[in-house]
């Protein structure tokens, strides 16, 4: 990593953002389906309810985000002997072991950005619970006081009383476009998911897709075989 960038990995972008807030989310409101399917997984990134903003991705974007994450070691695909299909978890502790108010804490910042101590301690609540705002804030504290900190304080903006906080996981914030008004939509955002991959998945992806194509070209020709054969009694 660079001198700019502290983290011990690349910044996220904003498809990993959305994909990391939704596994710890998903974590503490619904242990019993986690880990995650990607079908899950896909619908809670699209989320319409607390999330900020709000997006519109396929599973060809989830997947590529799943995979650029678990290059970076924050997620993890289980292999489960009781189901067939692939599921996935965070790996927040490869690199930042956090307490459960911390984490709810950080996922919320994931999914919804910039917040200040009352909100996070309102919408925290579904994940942990907090006493009172001096017990968000210390939390806060915590976070922001990390030798890799995972939260910044904002400046506060023009006619407002209390100060937003934002996560750090998508590298250093832009201050100036934070400044400039957002214009209000309800449209969800489609990502372009033309994302370059770093060498070793591109190399496990064209992996399997030779095996796929292989076992499809086996399949064929049993397919093949098996008609010839049949034929033999017609």
């Amino acid at each position: 990593m660079s001198d700019e960038n502290p983290l011990p990995h690349d910044p996220l972008s904003l498809v990993e953002t959305r994909i990391l807030g939704c596994l710890i989310e998903k974590e503490a409101t619904t242990p019993d389906i986690y880990p995650l399917t990607l079908n899950s997984l896909v619908n809670a990134c699209n989320q319409k309810s607390n999330r900020a903003p709000v997006l519109e991705l396929d599973d060809e974007a989830v997947s590529a985000g799943l995979e650029s994450l678990r290059h970076k070691r924050l997620a993890l695909l289980v292999t489960q002997t009781a189901s067939r299909v692939a599921k996935f978890k965070h790996s927040l502790d490869n690199h930042y072991p956090l307490p459960n108010p911390q984490a709810a804490i950080l996922a919320e910042l994931l999914l919804r950005g910039p917040q200040t101590a009352g909100e996070l301690r309102t919408r925290c609540e579904r994940m942990s619970h907090f006493e009172d705002l001096d017990a968000m804030r210390d939390e806060i504290e915590q976070l922001m006081a990390r030798a890799t900190p995972l939260v910044v304080e904002l400046p506060r903006q023009p006619g407002k009383k209390d100060a937003r906080y934002a996560q750090l996981l998508s590298g250093p914030i832009d201050l100036e476009a934070l400044a400039t008004p957002a214009t209000s939509s309800s449209a969800p955002v489609k990502v372009d998911v033309s994302m370059t991959l770093p060498a070793e998945a591109e190399a496990r992806i064209a992996a399997l897709e030779t095996t796929v194509a292989e076992q499809a070209s086996a399949i064929a020709a049993l397919r093949e075989e098996l008609a010839a054969f049949r034929s033999q009694f017609e």
